[in-house]
């Protein structure tokens, strides 16, 4: 998407991040909600 610079190795790391912020989140609100 920019200039198609790091098009395969961007988007990867674009998703590990994501899904990990998504499962601490997740986490947090699990154990917040015991």
């Amino acid at each position: 998407m920019m200039e198609g610079y790091g098009m395969g190795f961007g988007g990867i790391w674009m998703i590990l991040i994501l899904v990990l912020v998504v499962l601490a989140i997740a986490a947090l609100v699990k154990y917040l909600r015991k």
